[in-house]
């Protein structure tokens, strides 16, 4: 058990910062697990890590799609500014808003030639 407990720490030392959107909050005399909370911050699912090894932690995160940069400082690409929320509801607006405004601007368009 001793060697997984370094394990975790050593995830926790060197791994977290590099990902986006993982917080790490220290609770003493807690075993350590992930949670997943969604874009209300309510609890989805808690992961124990404990038996984990730090390979076998970084490779549950890329199934979960948390984004992994190169270095710590690095920026974040748009595209997983809301990662690992596949469902953001934050994601879609502009899209949609642009989407419609282009519809409107073409129907006018097909309106002027009648």
């Amino acid at each position: 058990m001793f060697s997984f407990s370094l394990q975790v720490k050593a995830f926790v030392v060197q791994d977290i910062p590099l990902y986006h959107n993982l917080v790490m909050k220290h609770i003493p005399g807690a075993d350590p697990e992930l949670v997943l909370l969604n874009h209300y911050y309510e609890e989805l699912d808690r992961i124990a890590l404990s038996d984990m090894t730090q390979s076998e932690i970084n490779e549950l995160l890329g199934k979960l799609g948390f984004y992994r940069k190169a270095e710590a400082d690095d920026q974040v690409p748009e595209e997983f500014r809301f990662s690992p929320a596949k469902d953001s509801p934050f994601k879609e607006e502009p899209s949609s808003v642009a989407t419609e405004t282009e519809a409107s601007k073409e129907s006018e368009v097909q309106h002027s030639d009648l």
